[in-house]
């Protein structure tokens, strides 16, 4: 497999396979979190967190489970791994912050199903990347998905101020304006060299 630079695996992973806009993983808090600009930040910051730590941990199961010839227990593996770092940040939250952690509300433990963290640790693998690649794919995963999240609040926020038809309030315009976010996320196709 030939050898990707880091700042090609941090672009395809942020901006050109957007894991939100491109791929449609992590849609339901790209959706529920994404209201107002401050609540988006902190859940991207929570999930990038958990994007890092289950990178690292997931690179390191699969050494082990190669080396045992275990490769059929990733799966459970990654689970076991996103939800223990979910548990450590829904923790630190809710003692640190308690407002953070009521404005997070359901969200913050619904890290742990959120397929975009597992298909991190899924594709990481699949691609072969080492460790340092590993983390920076978790970077650019993590900051594409705290994008995706801050440019959905941001339009959000914008469109509380605007005279919008009845028809079209509401999930009728989250989910229009998440389709025009992915199409213009389209654009980015060609920018990080190869695809996938």
């Amino acid at each position: 497999m030939p050898a990707e630079s880091l700042p090609t695996i941090f672009l395809n992973a942020a901006l050109v396979n957007n894991f939100v806009l491109a791929m449609f993983l992590g849609i339901c808090p790209f959706l529920g979190v994404s209201s107002k600009k401050d609540t988006a930040f902190n859940m991207g910051l929570a999930t990038l967190f958990v994007m890092l730590v289950s990178s690292a941990a997931a690179y390191g199961i699969d050494l082990l489970l190669t080396a045992l010839d275990l490769e059929f227990l990733r799966l459970i593996c990654y689970i076991a791994v996103i939800a223990s770092a979910v548990q450590l940040v829904e923790m630190f939250i809710k003692k640190y912050s308690p407002a953070l952690f009521r404005s997070l509300g359901i969200f913050l433990p619904l890290i742990t199903t959120n397929c975009a963290v597992l298909g991190l640790a899924l594709f990481q693998t699949a691609k072969e990347y080492d460790f340092v690649q590993s983390l920076v794919y978790a970077l650019g995963a993590g900051g594409g998905f705290m994008l995706a999240l801050m440019l959905m609040a941001g339009l959000r926020e914008k469109l509380e101020l605007a005279r919008v038809p009845s028809v079209s309030q509401g999930a009728a315009m989250s989910l229009m304006l998440a389709g025009l976010l992915s199409l213009a996320f389209m654009g980015f196709a060609g920018l990080g060299g190869s695809h996938g």
